[in-house]
């Protein structure tokens, strides 16, 4: 059997990153506020960086910095002092798809490995073993590829190189996310990280003769949404994928919320242990993991193109909506004997009301809500105002770390 693959989570903020680490990832990615390919996530500081980093490290978690953009001339200057930054707070890898940023990395900072991000199109093994050339150990797999792809890509690539893949999450209509629809339509360019995702946005056809008619495009019978996708999903399929000989299952998500990466990454990783520890433990588990997955914000689920090119893969055309079958409340930060659990609110709930303590050994426990007290001593029926901070008292205390949800 091969080495247990890494699960590789994505974090959009300090208090994401510590729930990433928390909830099961042997590695964390994060993106700085510049050059990253998530420009409207809220991104990290140079010092939050910072803080993440050794966080993690005490944790015995990894950290890679995301440097994904393809720079133009006058982004070099910069990038030159961001990778200088980079030195001195020593994350674990760079994930970098421009050989112009990997050239200005390898002479500024050579110590941190680099990781060639999904964006340069990785898709044969030629293309690894000229990154092998460089000095690279890691690539990460175009979402375009399938298992056979992958299994043949490893038997013709040296034995230290390790391949990354995505196994769960938005996929992109376009090519390796090469996309030009949101530069064309807003002028946010998504290969500088700013894309609108106009793939989501409902369409029809006017006629130049009839303004203000709308015709339906109508793909098939099952809607008008004619670029979108379905997340992707890979639950299921652990045995395979380990089998095709990845290295690191990457999940997307550097947008998401504590609630979606905690119910991710805690899923897979029972989902690797289990399979692991005993694949008997793997199959009697598949639908906890089916049913664990589903209570975060998602759209339909699919395989991608693990498994080829088929009408159930990549692309569906009934909605762009969101699925969403748990509602996140807050993430413990601490815990008062008397003021009871003290959260930062995301969402409305009150006194009487049955929630859910999710925990990161994977125990879902139902509580009551005893009482509420904001953070100036204050009882209060319900919680309406997000980001308020809040103490909650519970049938069964929590401990810090674990999530409050509800059912939506």
């Amino acid at each position: 059997m091969r080495k247990k693959p890494e699960l590789l989570i994505p974090a959009g903020s300090l208090e994401v990153l510590k729930t990433a680490v928390n909830f099961g990832a042997d590695a964390v990615y994060i993106g700085g506020e510049s050059f990253s390919l998530r420009a409207k996530a809220k991104n990290f500081t140079l010092e939050e960086m910072r803080k993440g980093i050794n966080f993690a490290h005490e944790h015995e978690v990894k950290v890679y910095v995301t440097a994904n953009i393809f720079a133009h001339d006058d982004d070099l200057k910069e990038a030159r002092k961001y990778f200088d930054e980079l030195k001195e707070i020593k994350p674990d890898a760079l994930i970098i798809a421009d050989p112009g940023m990997y050239s200005l990395a390898q002479e500024i900072c050579p110590e941190i490995p680099v990781h060639i991000s999904t964006q340069a199109n990785n898709t044969n093994s030629l293309t690894y073993r000229f990154w092998y050339s460089q000095g690279v150990r890691r690539v990460v797999a175009a979402r375009e590829l399938s298992l056979s792809e992958i299994t043949e890509i490893r038997k013709n690539i040296p034995g230290d190189m390790e391949i990354e893949c995505f196994i769960h999450g938005a996929m992109c209509i376009s090519y390796s996310g090469r996309c030009l629809l949101s530069n064309y339509f807003t002028g946010r360019d998504a290969n500088q990280g700013a894309c609108t995702h106009p793939c989501r946005w409902k369409y029809a056809v006017v006629e130049e003769q009839r303004p203000g008619l709308y015709f339906p495009v109508l793909e098939n019978e099952r809607g008008t949404y004619i670029f979108n996708s379905r997340d992707l999903c890979m639950v299921e399929f652990i045995p395979e994928l380990i089998s095709a000989g990845i290295d690191s299952f990457k999940i997307e998500g550097r947008m998401k919320t504590a609630l979606y990466i905690a119910t991710v990454a805690r899923t897979y990783r029972k989902a690797i242990d289990d399979f692991f520890n005993s694949g008997d433990s793997y199959r009697n588990n598949m639908n906890w993991y089916q049913t664990e997955i589903s209570r975060c914000t998602y759209r339909f689920f699919s395989t991608g193109f693990y498994f080829g090119k088929t009408d159930e893969t990549s692309q569906i055309y009934e909605t762009a909506s969101y699925i969403n079958e748990a509602i996140y409340l807050g993430t413990v930060s601490a815990v008062d004997q008397n003021k009871g659990a003290c959260i930062e609110q995301k969402n409305k709930f009150a006194v009487g009301e049955s929630i859910e303590i999710m925990k990161p050994d994977g125990q879902n426990i139902p509580v009551e809500v005893l009482h509420i007290t904001d953070e100036n001593g204050v009882s209060v029926p319900d919680a309406p105002h997000p980001r308020q901070i809040l103490y909650v008292s519970l049938a069964r205390p929590p401990e810090v770390g674990d999530i409050l949800r509800k059912e939506a």
